[in-house]
């Protein structure tokens, strides 16, 4: 039988309907176009039981395909961990890297697998661990959305303060994947939401850019926390009315003097309402005149962003355009730009 079919089979689950012949050292470890060996679909897939024993040693299990990654982190990734014999779930088995430099235990996090492992191989120096983009063991469990999967205790108000290489702590990393009410709440401080990645964004910044500010307790916003700008200038005002969340902000903290914060370019968080389409969850008595009428450095006004960008219908009636005359219409068909005679 050819190798690939044999990758095949394993990916299919089908090992145990081949001939014991077509199972060799040679057939087990054959690579693929990315590398990859039948080993690395029978771990990932839940197919070593299928292979004779006298395959699955130490060796084939520390076989590595292009990114780097052996049998054993796509037993990680597929849950499979279980079906390792205990005694090849060695410390060094397990820290061998990918080319990106994930080990068995960030894939493991990443999959939410954590209680596969022993409890004597999680030690707090494995949640420390590191990948080449500076993420922790819980970074990536942060990512994945398998914080509530990792064993008690290894998540504390130190760890979830670690930081990756772009300046992102933990708490950050599950922000901006809409995953902080896996954080016990005890946890989520104005001080630790108030940590700045290197560009500058809070954790108010992540979880108003990725549309999850609903997941911070609202005792927790103030005026400070919504006006506290990146690096770029970009507030968190700014980012809640960009992605429509201004309605996930309590009610006493959304105030004219907040909506009229300007950026580096000079716009306030309703230009970017208006320019998004968001209007419709700014207050309507916060709608006045002088307000839409406020201009960026461009000169562009809030009414003039909203209108140009087809939002008229979230504008209070007395300030949206009149419609056209028949007059106007007829000239706007057929190409005039003015009324007769005029200049």
């Amino acid at each position: 039988m050819a190798y690939p079919d044999l990758q095949e089979a394993a990916s299919a689950g089908t090992l145990r309907q081949l001939s014991p012949s077509a199972l060799t050292p040679a057939s087990i470890s054959a690579r693929n176009a990315s590398g990859n060996t039948a080993m690395h679909a029978a771990a990932k897939y839940g197919g070593l039981p299928d292979l004779p024993a006298a395959l699955v040693t130490a060796e084939f299990l520390a076989l590595r395909n292009d990114a780097g990654y052996t049998p054993l982190h796509h037993a990680a990734l597929g849950g499979h961990l279980d079906q390792v014999p205990r005694e090849l779930l060695t410390r060094q088995a397990l820290l061998q890297k990918s080319n990106a430099g994930y080990t068995v235990f960030h894939v493991a996090a990443a999959n939410g697998n954590l209680g596969q492992f022993a409890a004597y191989l999680l030690t707090d120096e494995v949640f420390e661990l590191r990948t080449e983009v500076g993420n922790s063991v819980l970074h990536e469990a942060a990512e994945n959305g398998a914080l509530d999967r990792v064993p008690p205790g290894k998540i504390t108000g130190k760890s979830l303060a670690w930081r990756n290489l772009a300046g992102e702590t933990v708490i950050h990393t599950a922000a901006f994947n809409g995953h902080l009410d896996q954080i016990p709440r005890s946890l989520l401080t104005e001080e630790t939401l108030a940590q700045k990645t290197n560009g500058g964004d809070t954790v108010f910044h992540a979880a108003a850019i990725s549309g999850h500010l609903e997941q911070i307790p609202g005792e927790l916003f103030s005026h400070d926390s919504l006006v506290a700008a990146s690096r770029s200038g970009y507030t968190v005002i700014h980012a809640a009315a960009e992605t429509g969340q201004l309605d996930r902000i309590p009610r006493q903290l959304l105030t004219a003097d907040l909506l009229l914060t300007r950026n580096d370019n000079g716009d306030t968080p309703l230009h970017a309402a208006a320019f998004a389409g968001h209007l419709d969850q700014v207050p309507q008595e916060l709608l006045t005149g002088e307000r839409l009428a406020s201009r960026n450095y461009e000169r562009v006004t809030v009414l003039q962003t909203a209108i140009g960008r087809g939002f008229t219908d979230q504008l209070p009636e007395r300030f949206r355009p009149k419609p056209k005359g028949a007059m106007r219409r007829l000239l706007h068909r057929i190409g005039g730009a003015r009324l007769p005679f005029s200049r």
